[in-house]
């Protein structure tokens, strides 16, 4: 039975109060640094997370063509997309798509560890990710998120 003294809240999406934070990427290595992006993106890292309801922030990636993959993952992991039509199955590897797209390698990661539905498809579009160091977010005034993975 609850306790009357201290009941168990939920928040709701208008209770919800979002910050901007910016996580650099560089020289981290990519699974580690996704689940920490991921921990934000949900809101687990709030004393307010509620699991149905979007309670994160935004999160702006920096330098996320420096990121790291360890092993032989550069070469042998495989990013696969169907065009809808038959035959139209591709595959690039981690290295092709780190030089031409970077943002999908970390999105890719980051997209498998939130939950799946329109939930988490709200959730990743607070994510921002740039290959360089510069963005367009300074005036959210981002703070500055410390990884160490």
């Amino acid at each position: 039975m609850p306790n009357p003294k201290n009941p168990t809240r939920s928040i709701s999406e208008a209770d919800v109060v979002r910050h901007w934070f910016i996580a650099d990427a560089r020289d981290k290595v990519l699974g580690r640094f996704a689940s920490h992006v991921a921990t934000i993106l949900r809101g687990k890292h709030k004393p307010t997370f509620t699991p149905h309801v979007d309670g994160g922030d935004f999160v702006v990636v920096v330098n996320a063509k420096q990121v790291r993959l360890t092993g032989r993952k550069l070469d042998q992991k495989e990013y696969i997309r169907h065009s809808g039509y038959p035959g139209g199955l591709r595959s690039d590897t981690a290295r092709f798509l780190l030089e031409k797209h970077p943002d999908r390698v970390l999105r890719a990661a980051v997209k498998g560890m939130l939950p799946k539905g329109p939930l988490g498809r709200r959730m990743l579009s607070k994510l921002k990710i740039y290959p360089g160091a510069e963005h367009p977010h300074a005036a959210q005034k981002p703070t500055t998120l410390e990884i160490n993975a």
